[in-house]
C-alpha cells in the first residue's frame, strides 16, 4: 500500500480523503523546507488529526479544546427556539436548539445541537439507540457536561454496551437518561448540606432515597429543590418529575435539578426491599440487610481529627440466621429506632468488629429504613410496602421475621443470656476503660464498674457493657 497509505488507514477518519491527506501531505513537506520526508510530514499530520480523540466519555473534560468521541443516543429532548441579538433591532434572528443525551460504558454527556441540525432531528433524522461519532467543544453546562456539536455522524459500525430505558420504573433507569418521570416511596432522607461554587455562588444539596417494586435509587436534589428532603417524610408516596441519571461511584442517581420536582402523591407504591442472610456476609462488602431491632444504644458524640463533632450510635439486627451490630452514622443516629423494631439498612459496608466480630457501618450512602409493616426475611424479598405500610396485595406486610416479633427484641436492660442468669440484677452501663485485664473498669464520671469479659478493649475507650450484675461485678454478655 505504501507508507502514506498506511498511516492514512490507521486514521480511520471520514474528516478528510485519502486524496486531501496526500496534498496535505506534500504541503507539510514544503512548509518543512525538505527537512523532512513525506513519511515524516505524514504521520505529523495523522497525530495533528488525533490529538483531540478521547478514549470514553469519561475523559471528556469542561474548557477541553474541541474534542471527538463515541457515544450512543439515550435520549432525545424537543426543540427549542431562541432570539439571537443582532447589531440593531432589526438584526436578531431565530435560534433552534435540541439536547440530546448521549452515553458510552464510562459516563453520560448533553450534545447540544444548533439550527438546522437541531431541525433535522426534530424531523425524525436521528433515533434513540443510534450510535455518533460526535466532535465539538465541551464546557459545563446547565445539568452537569454539555458538548456543543460542531460535526456528528452515525457510526453503524460501532458498539457501545449501554442500554436506553423508559425510566418509567426504576430498574429501568439507564445512564444519560434526561425529562425522566418515576414513582416510588420515600425511604430515607438527609440534611441539607451547602457548598462553595467556583464562581463563589454558594448551593445547596440534599438527598432523599425512593423506592419501588423493581428497587430503589439515591435522588439528589439541588439548590432550591434541596428543600424536598426535609419536607417530606419517610412512607411517603412521590413522584419525581423531569428528573435527569447521573453515574456517582459506579450506582445511577436521579438528579433533581430547577426544572424538576418531587411532588407527592396519593397513589399507593409498593415497595419490596430484598436483603441478605446476616449470617452470610463478609468483611469488605457493601450489603442489604433486614431484621429485627435486638438493642438500640444511646447516641454518642466524638471529636474528629478536624475538629468537628461526629455522631454514631449502635444498634443490634437479627434476623433468622443470626445477628450484628449496625453503627448509624451522622444524621442516621438521629433515627428513631427502638428494639423490636423492623429494620432495613441497605448499603451497608461489613467491617472488621471487636473480637473478630462483623460490624455494618450506615454512612451517607446507605439507607435505614424502620419498615412499618416487617421487613425482608433472611436472604429473601420483603412483602411489598407502601405509602401506609400495607403489602401490596393490600394484607399486611409479611417478612420472615416474625419468630423476633415477640420476646427476642430486649428493652436495652435485658439479655436472652438471662435465662441463665439466676440471681442478679439485669443492668446497662456505659464508661470510660480505665482498666484492662481482669476485671475491666469502667469510669462513667460518676461511679466505676468492674467488669467480667473475654472482650478485647483499649484504655480510654469509651464502651457500654450489658449483663447481670453480682456482688458488685457486671458479668458482662455484650460489650458494644
Amino acid at each position: 500500500m505504501g507508507a502514506i497509505a498506511d498511516i492514512y488507514a490507521d486514521l480511520d477518519t471520514d474528516e478528510v480523503s485519502e486524496e486531501e491527506f496526500r496534498e496535505a501531505v506534500a504541503e507539510k513537506v514544503e512548509q518543512m523546507g525538505g527537512l523532512a520526508d513525506e513519511e515524516t510530514a505524514a504521520m505529523l499530520l495523522a497525530h495533528e488529526l488525533n490529538e483531540n480523540e478521547v478514549n470514553a466519555v469519561a475523559d471528556i473534560e469542561p474548557g477541553m479544546d474541541e474534542v471527538k468521541f463515541l457515544a450512543k443516543v439515550m435520549a432525545i429532548g424537543d426543540l427549542r427556539t431562541f432570539e439571537r441579538e443582532g447589531d440593531g433591532e432589526d438584526d436578531a434572528d431565530e435560534g433552534r436548539v435540541i439536547n440530546v443525551e448521549a452515553a458510552d460504558e464510562t459516563g453520560s454527556v448533553r450534545l447540544a445541537f444548533w439550527d438546522q441540525e437541531a431541525a433535522s432531528i426534530d424531523e425524525g433524522q436521528l433515533d434513540v439507540g443510534d450510535v455518533l461519532r460526535v466532535a465539538g467543544r465541551p464546557k459545563d453546562g446547565y445539568n452537569g457536561l454539555e458538548v456543543s456539536v460542531n460535526k456528528a455522524e452515525p457510526d453503524d459500525e460501532a458498539t457501545i454496551d449501554v442500554e436506553p430505558g423508559d425510566g418509567s420504573s426504576i430498574d429501568s433507569l439507564t445512564m444519560g437518561q434526561s425529562d425522566v418521570d418515576v414513582r416510588g416511596i420515600v425511604l430515607d432522607t438527609d440534611s441539607i448540606r451547602t457548598f462553595d461554587r467556583d464562581d463563589g455562588s454558594e448551593g445547596r444539596v440534599a438527598n432523599l432515597t425512593i423506592g419501588d417494586e423493581t428497587g430503589r435509587v439515591r435522588v439528589t436534589l439541588w439548590d432550591d429543590r434541596a428543600d424536598r428532603a426535609e419536607e417530606i417524610d419517610p412512607g411517603t408516596a412521590v413522584e419525581i418529575v423531569d428528573g435527569y441519571v447521573r453515574e456517582r461511584e459506579g450506582s445511577l442517581e436521579l438528579h433533581v435539578g430547577d426544572h424538576g420536582a418531587v411532588d407527592e402523591i396519593d397513589d399507593e407504591v409498593a415497595f419490596e426491599p430484598q436483603s441478605q442472610a446476616i449470617d452470610s456476609v463478609e468483611i469488605g462488602e457493601t450489603v442489604d440487610i433486614a431484621g429485627v431491632v435486638r438493642s438500640a444504644d444511646p447516641k454518642r458524640t466524638f471529636d474528629r481529627d478536624d475538629g468537628s463533632e461526629g455522631q454514631v450510635r449502635n444498634i443490634r439486627l437479627q434476623d433468622g440466621s443470626g445477628d450484628i451490630r449496625v453503627a448509624l452514622w451522622g444524621d442516621k443516629a438521629d433515627k428513631e429506632i427502638a428494639p423490636g423494631d423492623e429494620v432495613l439498612a441497605a448499603d451497608v459496608e461489613i467491617d472488621d468488629g471487636w473480637q473478630d466480630d462483623k460490624e455494618a457501618s450506615a454512612g451517607w450512602q446507605s439507607t435505614v429504613v424502620v419498615l412499618d409493616g416487617a421487613a425482608g426475611g433472611a436472604g429473601g424479598a420483603a412483602g411489598g410496602h407502601s405509602a401506609d405500610g400495607a403489602s401490596a396485595d393490600g394484607g399486611s406486610a409479611s417478612t420472615g421475621l416474625d419468630d423476633f416479633a415477640d420476646g427476642s427484641a430486649d428493652s436495652g436492660t435485658t439479655d436472652e443470656s438471662d435465662d441463665d442468669a439466676g440471681e442478679g440484677e439485669s443492668v446497662e452501663f456505659t464508661g470510660t476503660v480505665v482498666q484492662t485485664g481482669d476485671p475491666v473498669v469502667l469510669d462513667n464520671g460518676e461511679e466505676t464498674m468492674s467488669v467480667e469479659t473475654t472482650e478485647r478493649v483499649q484504655l480510654g475507650q469509651e464502651v457500654t457493657v450489658r449483663g447481670v450484675l453480682r456482688d458488685d461485678r457486671l458479668d458482662a454478655a455484650d460489650v458494644f
